[in-house]
Parts: structure tokens; C-alpha cells; sequence
């Protein structure tokens, strides 16, 4: 057995208790009973302590020394494996089990919290968890505590280049949602009842419109909707308000997008890393453009349009394009999941602010809430009355998902670019969407990005799709079309 084989093997073995792991967090947000929190907590602290003692293996230096790759494939499993390897080894075993087992009961006591609008029941355990989040960040950085962490979830990025996007996309977002708000057109939300059920049944439609596959995956509710697993195992969850059905549809699209890229991850790259998606700023593209660019557009609208009639009776709308402009609402709502494109950003550009300034100390967690409000009252306008409204409304902080927020407003612009260049390719991709049929989307997704799973580094990733390096420009024009044409601008 050569060297490349046994470290294989021994990858293929750890890549199996890493989903396993992953399965015990979607029962513990979908299934778990509620009075299992400190069971759970045990469980996971095992399994991330046997995990740990797996990518530190002294074995795994000797193997990537003597292993020799055959392909491309093989070398960037050798490059991934080595970048585990190096960062693993300079977290303590002690710390990594810590933090598994407290970022578990931290998540039970954040949705505790929320459920009560008791902020001041979970700080205590949140500023254990910004404590332990910035100690890991130590053991692992040569620099930024925060690049540290970023780098978990967008290799390569920083977050001054991030900013520096940011800053560059904060004027013209704001530019034109401050013309849309100042627009004739006002778009009036529904005012009836969506049973749940009906909902449910909608949402599973939609799924299947994306191209779901459902003998691989299954849709369950939870508090905060996610996607969790990838290969024959993708699950997605929901979650439902039976007087605003939106959340529930778009959700599930998103959700949808995750699954189906890593549904369709070559399934030769299965337990390695090459096997699940290269990072979440490529992850969330898939999600963001199933969900907006493809699920908000004009013609997957007049299908839905009928379906929801159909699901709901009459709505009291007088046509598809009515339709179209009230999924396309922009108002200066409270919740990132449930915010227009315009606002969605600055949602996220907020959450980088904070959480980079509580990574460095500048902010204590104590002070994080009335941070919020008043960020967020200078951002939208508009005053926080109740912390699920606020800073209580996400579970990543609870969870120790610093770094990870800026990945969603990078998959936007990586959805942008990805967008232009399939609309380039598949020009009839709207007939397809006007039937409830995204598969010529899917289609293009599947053959450019999604089957590479890990194979190259993020922005190549994207590149390789596109034939063009990322950039904000195309989502920036993509906005300024759409809503210009809605809104009569």
C-alpha cells in the first residue's frame, strides 16, 4: 500500500465521523428533544476530541512526505490534507474539544433566549464563546486574529480585501435602494393566512423545481433554516409563518441551492476533501442564485404566481408582474434571511463590522447589543424594539461561526458573475424557469462548478466557471437592471 493510499484511507475514515458529527448537529436542530442539550453537548465534545486526535495524527506528516500524486486531483487532496494538517496540529486538543462541547450547549441556550427576548440570558455564554473563538484564532494566526478565522470558511480572503469591496459596493447599494424606497411603486404585502401545510407542500415543489433530489435528501423545520450534509445525505430545513409565506419559499430555495451543489459533487471525490464544497462564499453563490437571481426573476415568478393561487386561493393581486414586484419588495426590515437584495448586504456588511471588532477586543460582548442597535439604526432607519430582531436573530454566533458571515455577501457577487456568464451560455434558460423548470440552470451549475467540488481554490473555482476573475460589477449591474425595471425608475 503506498503513501498516498494509506493517508487516503485515513482521510476516508475521518471524513465519515466529520459527517457524522454533522448528523448529530441536524438532529440537535431538528429532531433532538429539548431536554437533551447536556447529553448532546458530551457527544459532540467526544466526537470533535476523536476528530482532533485523527488530523493530528503524527502519521499524516510522514505519509504527505513520502505520498506522491498522480494527477491534479490527487495533489490538491495532498495540499488540503497538509492545510488541515498545519492548522489542527496548532490548535490544543483541549481547546477544540472545549469548544465543540460549549458551542453546543450555547446554541440550545441562543434559542432559549430568543424564544424569551432575554438577551441577557445568553451573553454570559456567548462571551465564553468569543473568549475560546479568539484563543483559537491565537494558536492559529501569524497576524489578524480575524483572517484567522475567515479562512476556515473563504480560504485565501481577508478582511481587508473584503472590506475594501465592501466599501466599494456600500454607496451604490444604498444609492439605489434610497431611489426605490422614493419610487411610486409600492408594493403591499399579503394579508391572509398560508396554513402550513399548504406551505409545506409548496415548498417541496420548489425544491424539485431546482432539481432536489429526493431520494438523497429531506426537508424538516427548524428555528434557523440550513443545509447540512452533501452526497447521497443533503438535508435541508424551513421554517414557517403562516402569515407570511415568503421566508418559508425562499428559504427553501436557498436551501436548495447548497444541496444541489453538493448532490452533484463528482461521487469519485467522496470522503476526501475534494467531496464538499470548496468554501462558503462558492457555497453561498449556489444557494444566492437559485434563490435571487433565478427564483426572484420575472419568469420563475409568473410560475409561482400560479402555483401559489393554486396552494392559496385568490391573492389579491391583478397579475403575474404584481406578483413579481411584491417577491421583489425592498423595505427596511429587521431580519437578514427575510431582507430584500439591496438590504441583504448591508445586513451582512453590519455583522462584519461587529464581529471583527469583537474578535479584537474592541467590543465586548457586553456592549455588543446596544452596538447593534445603534449601527442598525444608522444603516436602515429604523429602531430595534426586541432582540430576536437584533443581534439574537442569527444562530452563528452561538454556534462560533466567526469569519463566516462576509462569505454570504461574497457568494452574492460570486452568484453575479456566475449568473452573467450562464446567461451568456444558456440563453433559454427563462423559457425553462417560466415552466417551474430550473434544470438548464442547474444544468450549467452542475457542469462548470459544481461537479469540482474542492478541486481548485475558491476564486479559480469561480473563475473556471465564469472565464472571467470575480468581481462585485456584474451583481451591481444585475441589481440596477432589475430594480430600475421594477420600480420605474
Amino acid at each position: 500500500m503506498s503513501a498516498f493510499d494509506e493517508l487516503a484511507a485515513h482521510q476516508r475514515e475521518t471524513e465519515a465521523l466529520g459527517n457524522i458529527s454533522g448528523l448529530l448537529g441536524w438532529d440537535q436542530e431538528v429532531m433532538m428533544p429539548r431536554g437533551a442539550g447536556d447529553q448532546r453537548a458530551e457527544e459532540m465534545a467526544a466526537i470533535e476530541s476523536v476528530l482532533h486526535a485523527r488530523r493530528t495524527d503524527p502519521r499524516i506528516e510522514d505519509w504527505l512526505v513520502r505520498a506522491e500524486a498522480k494527477d491534479a486531483a490527487q495533489a490538491r487532496m495532498l495540499d488540503l490534507i497538509a492545510r488541515s494538517y498545519n492548522r489542527s496540529t496548532r490548535i490544543p486538543a483541549r481547546l477544540a474539544t472545549e469548544l465543540a462541547r460549549l458551542t453546543s450547549l450555547s446554541q440550545g441556550i441562543w434559542a432559549q433566549a430568543r424564544a424569551d427576548e432575554d438577551a441577557s440570558a445568553f451573553l454570559p455564554t456567548l462571551d465564553e464563546v468569543v473568549r475560546l473563538k479568539r484563543e483559537e484564532a491565537a494558536c492559529v494566526s501569524d497576524g489578524d486574529l480575524y483572517d484567522a478565522l475567515l479562512d476556515d470558511y473563504e480560504p485565501g480572503a481577508s478582511a481587508k480585501e473584503l472590506g475594501a469591496m465592501f466599501d466599494r459596493m456600500r454607496a451604490p447599494l444604498v444609492e439605489l435602494r434610497d431611489r426605490v424606497l422614493g419610487s411610486d411603486v409600492k408594493p403591499q404585502p399579503l394579508d391572509m393566512v398560508f396554513p402550513e401545510n399548504a406551505q409545506l407542500r409548496l415548498a417541496r415543489i420548489c425544491a424539485s423545481a431546482f432539481g432536489y433530489d429526493w431520494t438523497r435528501g429531506r426537508l424538516d423545520m427548524s428555528v434557523h433554516p440550513f443545509s447540512s450534509g452533501g452526497g447521497d445525505d443533503a438535508r435541508i430545513t424551513t421554517r414557517i409563518s403562516e402569515s407570511e409565506p415568503f421566508g418559508n419559499i425562499y428559504s427553501t430555495i436557498h436551501e436548495t441551492g447548497h444541496a444541489t451543489y453538493e448532490q452533484a459533487i463528482d461521487p469519485a471525490y467522496r470522503f476526501t476533501p475534494l467531496g464538499h464544497g470548496v468554501s462558503m462564499g462558492v457555497h453561498e453563490s449556489q444557494s444566492r442564485i437559485c434563490e435571487n437571481q433565478l427564483g426572484r426573476s420575472s419568469p420563475f415568478t409568473g410560475w409561482l404566481y400560479t402555483r401559489m393561487i393554486e396552494a392559496f386561493g385568490d391573492l389579491g393581486l391583478d397579475s403575474p408582474e404584481a406578483f413579481h414586484a411584491l417577491v421583489n419588495r425592498v423595505e427596511m426590515g429587521f431580519i437578514r434571511t427575510e431582507s430584500d437584495e439591496l438590504n441583504y448586504n448591508l445586513h451582512i456588511m453590519l455583522r462584519f463590522d461587529l464581529e471583527r471588532d469583537l474578535i479584537a477586543g474592541k467590543l465586548e460582548v457586553a456592549d455588543l447589543e446596544e452596538a447593534w442597535n445603534t449601527r442598525f439604526k444608522h444603516d436602515f432607519g429604523v429602531s430595534v424594539t426586541k432582540p430576536s430582531q437584533g443581534f439574537l436573530q442569527d444562530v452563528h454566533w452561538s454556534v462560533g461561526l466567526f469569519g463566516y458571515f462576509p462569505t454570504y455577501a461574497l457568494g452574492n457577487v460570486y452568484a453575479g458573475c456566475l449568473d452573467q456568464a450562464m446567461r451568456k451560455a444558456e440563453p433559454d434558460i427563462d423559457a425553462g424557469l417560466a415552466k417551474g423548470d430550473a434544470s438548464a440552470a442547474k444544468g450549467w451549475l452542475d457542469h462548470n462548478l459544481r461537479q469540482f467540488g474542492g478541486l481548485r481554490a475558491p476564486r479559480d473555482t469561480i473563475e473556471h466557471a465564469c472565464g472571467f476573475a470575480p468581481n462585485e460589477k456584474p451583481l451591481l449591474d444585475y441589481l440596477r437592471q432589475k430594480f430600475e425595471t421594477i420600480y420605474r425608475l
